[in-house]
């Protein structure tokens, strides 16, 4: 497969426009059917921020898309109520002499139209909504801090943390950290939003939670009513479903563990009377609920075996009964990775997605059966999908290495896509996309993606780079704001993003194949890709580089220390002593089951570091907690002492360290991902790989 695209003047020609460039994410659609709702993202006026907005398409029609919001803040996570009103969250102000408050506020835009109104705001604000497909239900979660008795308590405490400037937070538990923020000392609750109680008289009842408001006069007073009060810290990050009839909330729960593990089991709650039961627990899986069944009978349950140093990981669906029962297997056979979108309205199938050879396609299971029909047959990733209620089609995002996420109609009988009228256009790109594959060693099939800048020929090759997806159980399938190899074509760059042992979408002995042992078919499997497309006359074999992050950057330490063959190579967010990055990751309990001891001393690339000899340029967040900053500046003080490039006399050297102080595990904001991207480039271009690029004059050198 290849596709073409010759263009010389694009937005990725300049890294300014690219950042520039719109962005596209999530999908909601009406009870009815007859309405999508997306967010755009776009730059703020200084360029330091990006702002969302809510965007209205009519699935029906091919008019143009139409803004629903505005505002300094943005607006995120909508939602429709079953009476057809839109509910987001936003932190802009209820009016404007009203100060900006502590956290999100949840608003409402009437389904016969009109302007946003507030409908609830709180001391420590609104998280999300979750509403009944069929009823009037809706169950907010929020944050209370752990101490509190109720709202006015819990926003007497926050103002005290506030006006004394305390940031200190108790831990009793582990985890203490999650990805890039700290846990704590908020906990996560679940609270139905109900009108406000009127005494005998019609008059409204009194409450204790001031804390909470309404600001507007069409909207009847809110009050929430705690669902989980002694929940402690076991819903952060917790999944929440609920069923149509809004009667029943299905949610993830933490169970803590002996020495800080903690496994994922399955409660419902009983909205009206507030009972809660566990519903399935199991030491083997991590579990979380997927969509409810339309008659409301049982749930999907999304499963997670928990691995061990031997054996992977492995990802399922079953179900189980709302009241109780055995977890029954769904498609049980079917090598892949599922995640379950929705339920076809009639019940007798369930729509989801799975990474697949280079794509996340959309299947049906047939619930009755378990076979599997692949439904879309392109090879581009599907991701917010929502089942029409007509059962005609399927809404999504549709994306790949060829275009961002754009909205999709599919047909549910033939798979047929139509592309919906969308709010942003795809940007035009600099070059051609192929798939190539190679094999390896064992006769294994290693597959890649190639970017391919205009121009590229026998006569003119182009220099390559050698891109390494994180994860590691992931893939190069969709469209990537932060890895975007376009901005490398439209330098002049091939960019080949391969898929070795680990890589999700080829089957689970594919993954088993680099368990435990990174350094092994992992490396090997990113080599045997190489070797296969430098034999290609389009590809000048004697320029090139590797880049990686997270998981991808330790393959780029783990290269350096194996292998001279390359230009330079870049590592971002990089594991770099294996034995240090267990007990200071976020979530320590999963490593030490990944790896034992052995394996630890024996993956891990700060062994070999007297044999890098090539410059490498190391970028690290100090916000961090997922790969702690301590892998960053260990791994540059080791290439400066230890590396066959240490630093002369003056304590210079040809790798560089380009550090980012309030940056986390991504590089989020604008203004930072440019200076990324320059900087990126002007190291490549220092070492013979490509054009010259000056570095940013921010950085002031």
């Amino acid at each position: 497969m290849t596709l073409d695209h010759s263009p010389t003047n694009t937005p990725f020609h300049d890294v300014d426009q690219f950042i520039a460039l719109p962005r596209l994410a999530g999908l909601a659609l009406s009870p009815d059917g007859t309405r999508l709702v997306t967010s755009v993202a776009t730059l703020n006026a200084k360029k330091t921020a990006y702002r969302t907005a809510l965007w209205d398409i009519d699935p029906a029609e091919d008019g143009p898309a139409r803004r629903l919001t505005r505002s300094a803040k943005g607006e995120a996570s909508p939602v429709f109520a079953h009476n057809g009103d839109l509910y987001f969250t936003s932190s802009r102000p209820a009016g404007e002499e009203d100060d900006e408050g502590d956290g999100a506020a949840l608003w409402r835009i009437p389904n016969s139209g009109g302007e946003a109104e507030q409908v609830l705001s709180r001391a420590g604000g609104v998280a999300g909504l979750i509403v009944a497909s069929s009823a009037e239900t809706m169950i907010i979660t929020a944050p209370v801090l752990a101490g509190s008795t109720d709202e006015d308590d819990d926003a007497a405490r926050r103002s005290l943390r506030k006006d004394k400037k305390v940031a200190a937070i108790l831990h009793s538990g582990y985890p203490i950290r999650d990805w890039d923020h700290d846990i704590g000392p908020d906990e996560a609750r679940l609270f139905a939003l109900e009108q406000k109680k009127t005494d005998d008289e019609g008059e409204q009842a009194s409450t204790t939670d001031s804390s909470l408001s309404a600001t507007n006069e069409s909207e009847p007073p809110r009050e929430l009513r705690n669902l989980t009060p002694d929940a402690g810290t076991s819903l952060g990050n917790a999944d929440v479903v609920i069923s149509a009839d809004g009667r029943t909330v299905i949610s993830s729960c933490q169970r803590l563990l002996a020495k800080g593990d903690s496994r994922s089991y399955l409660m419902t709650i009983d909205v009206e009377s507030g009972r809660s039961r566990t519903l399935l627990s199991d030491d083997s899986a991590d579990y979380s609920p997927g969509p409810v069944s339309p008659d409301g009978s049982q749930v999907i349950v999304q499963i997670t075996t928990v691995t061990d140093a031997s054996t992977a990981p492995r990802n399922s669906l079953g179900l189980v009964s709302l009241d109780g029962g055995d977890l029954v297997p769904l498609a049980e056979h079917w090598d892949r990775w599922p995640s379950a979108a929705g339920w076809l309205p009639d019940g007798s199938g369930i729509v989801v997605t799975a990474d697949d050879d280079g794509g996340c396609p959309v299947f049906i299971i047939d619930v009755e059966t378990g076979e599997v029909r692949r439904l879309t047959k392109d090879a581009a990733s599907y991701s917010d999908v929502v089942v029409s209620p007509t059962a005609d089609c399927v809404y999504a995002l549709r994306s790949s290495y060829e275009f961002p996420a754009e909205p999709v109609e599919v047909n549910v009988s033939t798979g047929d896509v139509r592309v919906l009228s969308s709010p942003v256009d795809r940007p035009v790109l600099p070059g051609r996309l192929e798939r190539v594959e190679t094999t390896a060693d064992d006769g294994t099939r290693i597959a890649s993606w190639l970017v391919l800048p205009h121009g590229a020929a026998t006569e003119d090759p182009a220099p390559l780079l050698l891109w390494v997806h994180g994860g590691p159980l992931g893939s190069w399938n969709a469209w990537s704001w932060r890895w975007t190899p376009w901005n490398m074509a439209a330098l002049g760059y091939a960019v080949l993003l391969p898929d070795p042992a680990l890589s999700t979408g080829y089957g689970q002995d594919f993954i088993q194949r680099g368990w435990g042992s990174w350094g092994s078919e992992p490396y090997t499997d990113l080599m045997a890709a190489l070797d296969g497309v430098l034999s290609r006359p389009d590809i000048d074999e004697t320029r090139t580089a590797a880049m990686g992050g997270s998981f991808g950057g330790y393959m780029a330490n783990w290269i350096a220390g194996h292998t001279d063959r390359f230009n330079c190579i870049v590592t971002h967010a990089s594991l770099w002593a294996l034995d240090q990055f267990g007990p200071t990751t976020d979530f320590s309990t999963y490593w030490e089951r990944e790896m034992t001891p052995k394996m630890v001393e024996e993956n891990s690339p700060h062994q070999s570091v007297a044999n890098i000899s090539t410059p490498m340029l190391v970028i690290h967040g100090d916000k961090d907690y997922r790969v702690p900053i301590g892998e960053g500046l260990r791994l540059w003080y080791d290439l400066m002492s230890k590396s066959a490039l240490p630093a002369d006399e003056k304590g210079e050297t040809d790798h560089r360290f380009l550090f980012f102080p309030d940056e986390n595990h991504w590089i989020l904001q604008p203004q930072h991902a440019r200076i990324w991207y320059l900087t990126v480039q002007h190291f490549l271009a220092q070492h013979g790989m490509g054009p010259g690029v000056e570095l940013p004059k921010e950085l002031g050198r």
